[in-house]
């Protein structure tokens, strides 16, 4: 397992019972996880979130709590905030990837005269985008969402990296990709998390199950004659982290590939959260 054990802003208490007791610095959180389908005891918290029956939730306060705050991980600081369909705006276990993505990009560096290039898909708040940007190189960050591309930008800002060479676009990253084809651009490092199941900013459908080998074998072509890495994240759960590693070997150079569970420590009786899949891909050397 991929296992995010690095943090010191961020805890992971306990779950069970389909929830999570979240330390996030000063605010503990209490919020759904399907994985957690063990028991646990009740705990108390800062914030609990409450699931409807007629779908989404909401958040029922028990403490007064900032609307935002900062957590650091290494020398990377994020803003979070409860949002109103349960996240944070940060996924903590991925945390574990940020530090494979710097060690990829410090290797790259080592035989290269520029600076990597990094292209970032579904990018949502920026977490690898900063994490690749604190390490030199180039980012070019996409999401559909503009709200969660505003994010990234104060997150690059919190991290020391508001003058980084980072380019936002809100866009559908199917089509971005098929333009960055035709524009004849390239890119040394590739990350994706795409969700299961979503729209683009003009209704453009997305299913991961028949969506995800085309735009990997598109990301393909854009990779650079000297990569430093591919890696895909996914949540979804009848997805299995083989899947992944066999998608990236199929489309890819040749080159390793390996896939596994992403996960978080639980303090209770050290105890792992699981929290989808990643596989990574770097050329061979």
């Amino acid at each position: 397992m991929f296992l995010a054990d690095g943090w010191k802003d961020f805890r992971v208490l306990d779950a069970g019972g389909g929830m999570k007791l979240e330390r996030w610095k000063q605010v503990t959180l209490l919020r759904p996880d399907p994985q957690a389908v063990w028991p646990m005891a009740e705990h108390a918290a800062d914030a609990v979130y409450i699931r409807s029956d007629a779908g989404g939730g909401h958040w029922e306060m028990r403490t007064q709590l900032p609307e935002s705050w900062t957590v650091q991980y290494r020398d990377l600081t994020f803003l979070v905030r409860p949002t109103g369909f349960k996240h944070t705006g940060l996924f903590p276990e991925q945390a574990v990837n940020w530090d494979w993505m710097r060690g990829e990009l410090a290797r790259w560096k080592q035989s290269c005269d520029r600076a990597p290039r990094v292209l970032n898909l579904f990018a949502y708040t920026g977490g690898a985008t900063v994490a690749c940007a604190a390490e030199g190189a180039e980012v070019v960050h996409v999401d559909a969402a503009k709200g969660m591309v505003a994010w990234a930008k104060d997150n690059a800002a919190e991290s020391g990296l508001g003058e980084a060479h980072i380019r936002y676009i809100v866009d559908d990253c199917v089509k971005f990709v098929k333009r960055e084809l035709r524009r004849g651009n390239r890119y040394d490092g590739i990350v994706m998390d795409p969700p299961s199941y979503g729209r683009g900013p003009t209704g453009e459908l997305w299913k991961i199950e028949n969506d995800l080998y085309p735009i990997v074998a598109d990301c393909a072509a854009l990779l650079s004659d000297d990569p430093a890495f591919f890696l895909i994240n996914s949540y979804t759960t009848g997805l299995a982290a083989s899947v992944l590693k066999n998608v990236l070997r199929v489309a890819l150079p040749a080159g390793d590939a390996v896939s596994d569970e992403v996960g978080l420590p639980i303090e209770r009786d050290g105890l792992v959260l699981p929290c989808g899949a990643s596989g990574r891909w770097t050329p061979k050397r």
